[in-house]
């Protein structure tokens, strides 16, 4: 057994956890027996112990692949302030340091070593680690593996050969982000048994999605920060260097404590920038999607989209780095027709033809998001072949729900279509024939003669194609991506067309709708805490002041949800501190004394 005792107890001693969430155990347990493992779990769904415990359980280093030098210092920093010995190597170590850790990895005194791809695989590494003996490789964001992936990544093809050069060493492969075909790649190329996945489920749902109808994109964001608290921290997403820089310094104008980042910078002011949002010492970063992969903040409350995002995997993760603690937090997309054109654009400039193929599928999927008029979870999951069982009353949609209406006849229209088109075509097509096209296309293959020609003549291609997509994401047709997005009849189609079922959608919108009038009232983002608030403020201020004293984030110290937990439970001593999730027997014994201290001396101002 390991010094660590069972991994129960290395949650809760080390890590400061009192259970497991689903699929936590049953993934350290495999990887522990020297099983490999494909683990899909949303972000801040806690993949990273699903290989941390494994490392300590298991005789030996722990390697693990990460992508990016800020996300390995944070792992780190977090892994030594439980009492874990890990380490990282990459380039931003100078001679000195590189040779420490190496000393460190030779005689046995790391439990965990982050390294990047090209580091790993780079000439003389391997043969070094093949000196040591490994308790497993980790390959963190590992949809960057895939081309099929929305950030494959060409230095991590060469991870494929790990399997020739250590074949007894355990693989854990983990990815918040990957459709079905980005994860048979995966399985392919790292060579680990479809046997071996475990796919945890997407849905995050303390993340409320919103979509607004661009209109005065400025002045929505403006209002949308606005109606936070004060120190809630959030990411704006655009699609270009100029727009960034450009709302970055409107914001600031504003009076708001915000920041520019994109490649175009210098490389000492994009690491000052996510240095100072990493410290709270940053309210707002404004960025292109340069930004974020390597952010290990859990306190990040709200995540806006200025443009749209390319594709759904894209603003998945990127909505996923809020809330990353499970305290409430919000996505918020401001939607412009516009936006279709200059993303579609930015495709079909790179890349070859079969990429801009799957690029451009993926564009229009984001855009039936963006359009849906069913609950966005449900458009959402579904994308990632999940069906969930019932509405999720946390979007804009379910809160505020769209104008609804008997289609069950547009529906049979649409399916019988799709049926007498021999399921073989895409959506474009189909709303063609229904409209009753003449084009060259339809006339070719004959479909002009089909009963389903022109009986939907009376509603326009718009409406058509909510009505389509509608249908999608509620699960009575699939999008085939490998067959260029052909429509197909699912099961659940059937007692639609035999007439045993009445569908109600939501009614098509034509054009963008002009905004409501009205000022959104503020959130309260640390839900039931009310007048522990004073309490968790302070906190907040013991916790920075010995992150910098440390020269870490404060969220290395203890999260919000930790602090969150001590303002309403109000420990009065160790054995109760203990108590506290995200307390560790590490953390007790650094930071024990000082929280107490506070909690004992705050005094509940009474209320009016």
């Amino acid at each position: 057994m390991s010094q660590y005792g069972t991994p129960r107890e290395t949650l809760r001693r080390v890590f400061g956890y009192p259970a497991f969430r689903p699929y936590q155990e049953e993934i350290i347990d495999a990887i522990i027996r020297g099983e490999d493992a494909f683990v899909l779990m949303p972000t801040g769904g806690g993949k990273s112990l699903c290989y941390q415990i494994p490392a300590l359980h298991r005789p030996g280093v722990g390697i693990v692949v990460s992508p990016l030098i800020s996300l390995m210092k944070d792992q780190v920093d977090a892994l030594r302030a439980n009492g874990v010995a890990a380490a990282f190597y990459n380039s931003s170590l100078g001679e000195k340091d590189s040779r420490r850790v190496l000393a460190e990895l030779h005689n046995g005194r790391l439990d965990l070593l982050y390294v990047a791809p090209e580091r790993l695989m780079g000439e003389g590494f391997v043969e070094r680690l093949a000196e040591l003996e490994i308790a497993l490789f980790a390959i963190d964001e590992a949809h960057c593996i895939s081309q099929w992936g929305h950030d494959f990544r060409p230095e991590y093809v060469q991870l494929g050969r790990l399997r020739r050069f250590f074949p007894k060493v355990p693989v854990i492969a983990l990815t918040a982000t990957a459709d079905s075909q980005t994860r048979d790649d995966i399985l392919q190329r790292l060579e680990i048994s479809r046997s071996a996945c475990r796919v945890t489920g997407f849905d995050r749902p303390n993340i409320r999605y919103t979509v607004e109808d661009k209109q005065k994109p400025f002045v929505q964001l403006l209002n949308f920060i606005r109606s936070r608290e004060h120190y809630d921290a959030g990411i704006v997403y655009a699609l270009s260097r100029k727009r960034v820089e450009e709302v970055a310094a409107r914001l600031a104008a504003e009076g708001f404590s915000a920041a520019p980042y994109h490649a175009g910078l210098p490389d000492r002011e994009r690491e000052r920038v996510q240095e100072a949002f990493q410290r709270d010492d940053l309210q707002v970063v404004v960025a292109t999607v340069a930004f974020g992969m390597g952010i290990d903040k859990p306190n990040i409350r709200f995540v806006v989209h200025y443009d749209l995002p390319k594709n759904i995997e894209s603003y998945y993760q990127e909505t996923g780095r809020a809330g990353r603690d499970d305290l409430p937090a919000e996505a918020l997309l401001l939607f412009g027709y516009g936006d279709i054109a200059i993303a579609r654009g930015l495709i079909e400039n790179g890349g070859n033809p079969e990429q801009n193929r799957i690029e451009l599928h993926k564009l229009n999927a984001m855009v039936g998001f963006a359009e849906a008029r069913t609950c966005r979870r449900r458009v959402l999951l579904g994308y990632f072949s999940e069906t969930p069982a019932c509405d999720c009353g946390n979007c804009d949609i379910c809160l505020n729900p769209p104008e609804r209406y008997d289609a069950t006849e547009d529906a049979r229209k649409a399916l019988s279509c799709v049926y007498r088109v021999g399921q073989r075509f895409g959506m474009g097509h189909v709303i063609d024939v229904l409209r009753g096209s003449r084009n060259e296309r339809v006339r070719k293959h004959g479909h002009d003669r089909l009963s389903t020609y022109g009986i939907g003549s009376a509603l326009g291609q718009d409406e058509w194609g909510s009505i389509i997509r509608q249908l999608v994401h509620l699960g009575y047709l699939e999008q085939d991506l490998a067959s260029y997005a052909v429509l197909r009849l699912t099961e659940a189609a059937r007692p639609v067309l035999r007439g045993e079922l009445t569908l109600t959608l939501a009614r098509p919108r034509i054009r963008p709708v002009a905004a409501k009038k009205g000022k959104k009232g503020k959130q309260t983002v640390l839900g039931g805490q009310g007048k522990n608030d004073g309490l968790f403020q302070e906190l907040r201020a013991l916790r920075k002041k010995i992150a910098l004293r440390e020269g870490v984030p404060p969220f290395v110290v203890f999260g919000d949800t930790t602090l969150t937990e001590m303002a309403s439970r109000r420990p009065k001593d160790a054995e109760e501190l203990l108590r506290i999730s995200g307390v560790g027997q590490h953390k007790l014994g650094k930071y024990g004394a000082e929280f107490l201290r506070v909690i004992a001396g705050f005094v509940q101002l009474p209320e009016d």
